[in-house]
């Protein structure tokens, strides 16, 4: 059965986010060129690159890019991109988009402004499996490769996977890919695995492991590792896709019921979403003069307790002056003790040794009768 973590903390309903791989070269120049194209455009507001300060214990290859831009006509979205050198080749790439309320899956997603929507470039590829994220990814031929990939595309957690099962092969009707009926927000999140009609008995046998089956003709929603709180197999499994032309309704339902569900944090998105958060560099003039009256205000509440310190510092200085100055005087005043004896105390075995001597001699005094 899938493993629920409720106990981790979740992704906030207005954060968007995702995880990917640029597989060919000048992954930095293409986003450049996308954010002042945008720019340019009225698309986006602003946008930055930040500069690279080993100082501050950068690592070494990643690049950050900034963006805002207004979703939905007037609600502010600020997404940072932070490209790092990939384990497989190429770069991984983290991006997270956080609007001021709770986000529409309508709204444009946040990758197309760093990336371009050109199929030809090959940004677009999930870090746990390396398929393609706008695209229809067909499992492979051998078993135990799609045992493997079941497995690696079970665990993976940024990303939302879709196995959808050809009860017979499909015309290309039936080729067009999911991502491209999901809500804008959900085209670069979702991998879409094809099983072909031949391969449902080892594709339920790879999906063992994760608790869920998929429907002969049908589609079922991993549940990632961790799982969501509230995931529920029966909730995500489709009996029938029709792959026919005809709009998936039910499978597009299931898919964004998944992704509103609280999702964990899954690892590294804690530390992207506190950079996101504390971090941020791109600010308007009012966000920039906000900043400054708030470190002006805490400067001055730390003045003034250092103020106060010193103040209480100095005050109980001068009470412990006053009571030595009292103590000394006391003690100055004092009646002056008896002067001690020069005559030694008699010691008490002496005045037993002469009580004793005095017996003696009385009892030789006493006549016999």
């Amino acid at each position: 059965m899938p493993t629920s973590s409720t106990a981790r903390p979740t992704f906030p309903p207005t954060v968007w986010p995702a995880r990917g791989r640029h597989v060919g070269s000048a992954a930095e120049d293409t986003v450049r060129r996308t954010l002042r194209r945008l720019k340019d455009g009225h698309v986006l507001d602003d946008f930055q690159e930040l500069p690279e300060d080993p100082a501050e214990g950068g690592a070494p290859g990643v690049r950050i890019f900034e963006a805002r831009w207004k979703a939905g006509g007037a609600v502010t979205v600020r997404a940072r991109l932070t490209l790092s050198p990939g384990s497989a080749g190429g770069q991984d790439w983290t991006l997270l988009a956080e609007a001021e309320e709770a986000w529409d899956l309508a709204w444009p997603s946040p990758a197309t402004m760093f990336w371009p929507e050109d199929p030809d470039v090959t940004w677009d590829r999930d870090i746990a499996t390396g398929l393609r994220l706008r695209g229809i990814n067909t499992l492979p031929d051998d078993d135990k490769a799609v045992r493997r990939l079941i497995k690696e595309a079970g665990r993976g957690a940024w990303n939302i996977h879709v196995v959808v099962h050809e009860a017979m092969t499909p015309d290309h009707r039936g080729r067009v890919p999911l991502a491209e009926r999901l809500p804008a927000s959900l085209r670069h999140r979702v991998v879409e695995h094809r099983a072909a009609p031949q391969q449902l008995r080892v594709v339920n046998w790879a999906l063992e492991d994760f608790g869920v089956q998929v429907p002969r003709g049908g589609a079922v929603i991993l549940p990632g590792t961790p799982a969501p709180a509230g995931y529920e197999a029966q909730d995500f499994s489709v009996r029938s896709v029709f792959l026919d032309g005809t709009e998936p309704v039910d499978l597009i339902a299931a898919v964004t019921a998944y992704a509103e569900l609280p999702r964990p944090l899954v690892d590294g998105a804690e530390e992207a979403l506190r950079a996101l958060r504390e971090e941020w560099r791109l600010l308007t003039l009012e966000e920039e003069l906000a900043r400054a009256r708030k470190l002006v205000a805490m400067y001055a509440e730390a003045l003034e307790a250092m103020t106060q310190s010193r103040d209480l510092y100095r005050e109980a200085a001068e009470r412990a002056s006053e009571a030595l100055a009292a103590y000394r005087e006391s003690a100055g005043q004092a009646p002056a003790g008896p002067p001690p004896s020069e005559t030694p105390a008699p010691s008490p075995l002496r005045g037993l040794t002469r009580t004793r001597e005095r017996s003696r001699r009385a009892a030789r005094r006493v006549p016999v009768s």
